[in-house]
C-alpha cells in the first residue's frame, strides 16, 4: 500500500467482503468490524495507515482507554485492526502490522450473570391462555435454555429441518465463522416446539422458511426477541435485567452445575477455546460457595 492518504470507502468494503465470504462471517460481526476500523481512520487523520507504527498503535489505545473505553473492547478493537492490517498486507502492499504484538490494558473480569434454576423455571413457564405469541415465546425462551443457542443462531432456524430435529432430539445450528455443532433439545423445548408448530400457521406467510415469525408473518428479528424477552422477565417477576444471553448463561451455568463436564459445556456453547467456557466454572465456585457458607458447621462464624 503507497504512503498515499487512509484507505477509502472502496477499501473498507473490500475487507468487509473478505470477511463475509472468505471468513463467512455474519453481517452483523462484519459490521462491527467496520465501526472497529472507522475508529482507526479517524486516529489515524492525515497519516497513511501504510505509515503507521507500533507506537502510534499504542498511543491510540491509551487515547482510548483514556476516554473510559474498557480492555475487553479495547482487545476488540485491537483485534479488528490486526485482521484489517492482514488483509492489507495481502491485498494491498501493506509492508507491515504495526498491530501485532500489541495487547491492551487488562480490566476487572466481569462474571456474567445467571438466572437461579427456580427463576430460570419461572421465566420459560409462561402463561399461555391461547395466545399464539405466548406460545411462539415460550418454545423460543425454552430453545434458549434448553440448548444454550445464541440470538442469532436461533432466529435464523428454519421450519423444514425443526422437524427431523424434534424427532431426534437434537438441533444442528450454524454459530460463529459458520460452524455448525449439534445440541440436545430437551423434553420441555420439544413440547413447546410442538405446541408452536401447531399454530404457527396462524402468524407465518405460506412462504415464509422461517422457524420463528413475528406478527407480520415473516422471520423475527433479533430484536423482537429481545424486547419479548424483557417484558416477559417484568410479568414474570424475574429482577435482572432478562436478555437472551441471560438463559444461554443460565443453562451454561447449570448444566456445569449438574455435571462438572466443562468440555461438554464448551461444545454445546460453541466455544473455539476452552478457555472462554472456563468463565462457567467461577460461577460454579461462586454457588458451590454459598452452599458452604450456608450449610457447612465450620463455615458459621461464631457469636
Amino acid at each position: 500500500m503507497s504512503g498515499a492518504a487512509q484507505p477509502n470507502q472502496d477499501t473498507l468494503h473490500g475487507f468487509l467482503a473478505h470477511l463475509r465470504n472468505e471468513r463467512h462471517y455474519s453481517p452483523l460481526t462484519a459490521e462491527n468490524y467496520a465501526r472497529d476500523i472507522r475508529r482507526l481512520f479517524e486516529l489515524a487523520a492525515a497519516t497513511p495507515l501504510g505509515e503507521l507504527k507500533s507506537h502510534h498503535i499504542r498511543r491510540f489505545i491509551a487515547q482510548l482507554h483514556g476516554r473510559g473505553l474498557g480492555g475487553k473492547t479495547l482487545a476488540r478493537m485491537l483485534s479488528a485492526w490486526r485482521s484489517f492490517y492482514s488483509y492489507l498486507m495481502r491485498d494491498h502492499q501493506c509492508k507491515g502490522n504495526p498491530c501485532v504484538g500489541l495487547r491492551a490494558p487488562k480490566s476487572a473480569r466481569n462474571l456474567p450473570h445467571a438466572l437461579s434454576p427456580d427463576e430460570a423455571v419461572r421465566m420459560v413457564e409462561l402463561p399461555i391462555d391461547g395466545d399464539p405469541l405466548a406460545v411462539r415465546d415460550k418454545a423460543i425462551f425454552e430453545l434458549f435454555y434448553s440448548s444454550g443457542l445464541r440470538l442469532a443462531e436461533l432466529v435464523s432456524l428454519d421450519l423444514a429441518p425443526m422437524l427431523n430435529y424434534i424427532r431426534d432430539g437434537e438441533v444442528e445450528v450454524t454459530g460463529k465463522g459458520g460452524k455448525t455443532r449439534i445440541v440436545p433439545l430437551g423434553s420441555h423445548a420439544i413440547a413447546a416446539l410442538q405446541a408452536w408448530l401447531a399454530v404457527r400457521n396462524q402468524l407465518a406467510k405460506a412462504d415464509e422458511p422461517a422457524l420463528f415469525v413475528g406478527q407480520r408473518g415473516q422471520r423475527i428479528s433479533q430484536r423482537a426477541v429481545q424486547l419479548r424477552m424483557k417484558e416477559w422477565g417484568v410479568k414474570q417477576g424475574i429482577t435482572s435485567n432478562v436478555h437472551p444471553h441471560l438463559l444461554r448463561h443460565s443453562f451454561a451455568t447449570h448444566v456445569l452445575q449438574s455435571s462438572g463436564d466443562l468440555r461438554a459445556v464448551q461444545e454445546m456453547l460453541g466455544h473455539a477455546s476452552i478457555s472462554t467456557t472456563q468463565v462457567y466454572t467461577h460461577l460454579d465456585f461462586q454457588y458451590l460457595s454459598k452452599i458452604y457458607d450456608a450449610t457447612h458447621p465450620r463455615a458459621k462464624k461464631k457469636p
